[in-house]
């Protein structure tokens, strides 16, 4: 679907598919960037695998996700990077949970979440903002006419393995912002994004923790705070609160 052929029937259509629980949970499952199973997306959404395949294949008739096949096993992804974005942009603008997590374990898994997690394939969270914001102040993106890599930019870049002249070439925008729906700041997105991601997973700054969560390694720590000129103390993530309920 394009801007230019969309009416009001088809904004509908797509609006009425993001409007059940579960399909908009399934969505925001693969924004790790990942192809899932209908039984892994069925477990966390907490539904019967039975009522997930009608469910998937309206999500992929519609254009949301797209299917992969490997033998009898059946993956799907989001169809990709803009659909990523549509995701993000409508959980940045719900409104938050009514109530607060009442185990402790589930208060430290959204702890995890709002500090460091994948959006798509670029990173999010306060991890996220605290790179966008910071990668600002060392000049490495101007905002004069709209965000836009400079020229110190591509050195500092290159100083940490990532060559810039394949990301220009990619069919998507060099840079860009997106809402992040806990913190409701912009974190970095487009190519950029998604390969200081994937090059901080590479140099071990960061690993993948549950789902689309990402941790900051010991030695990731000192690092990537040296690269963004940013005390340490400022790349630590909060402690999660004890909420008093039992223990799961």
């Amino acid at each position: 679907m394009t801007l230019t052929s969309a009416d009001g029937g088809s904004v509908a259509g797509l609006a009425a598919l993001l409007a059940d629980r579960t399909r908009a949970s399934f969505c925001l499952a693969l924004l790790d960037g990942r192809a899932w199973t209908a039984g892994e997306l069925a477990r966390a959404a907490g539904v019967a695998a039975s009522t997930t395949s009608d469910h998937l294949t309206r999500l992929v008739r519609g254009g949301l996700l797209v299917e992969e096949r490997q033998g009898r096993h059946r993956y799907v992804r989001l169809a990709g990077p803009s659909v990523a974005q549509l995701i993000e942009d409508l959980a940045g603008h719900a409104p938050a949970p009514p109530t607060p997590p009442r185990t402790l374990r589930a208060a430290q898994a959204g702890a995890a979440l709002a500090y460091a997690r994948t959006c798509y394939d670029h990173l999010a969270g306060r991890l996220g903002v605290l790179l966008h914001d910071a990668l600002l102040d060392r000049g490495v993106l101007d905002r004069a006419g709209g965000l836009a890599l400079t020229p110190a930019g591509v050195d500092w870049l290159a100083g940490i393995g990532v060559s810039v002249e394949p990301l220009r070439a990619a069919r998507r925008p060099l840079v860009r912002d997106c809402l992040d729906w806990t913190e409701r700041r912009p974190h970095l997105a487009g190519a950029l994004g998604a390969a200081l991601c994937h090059r901080f997973l590479d140099l071990g700054w960061t690993v993948r923790g549950t789902g689309r969560a990402v941790r900051l390694t010991p030695a990731g720590v000192p690092a990537l705070a040296a690269a963004l000129h940013l005390d340490p103390a400022a790349l630590t993530p909060a402690a999660p609160r004890d909420t008093g309920a039992g223990r799961a």
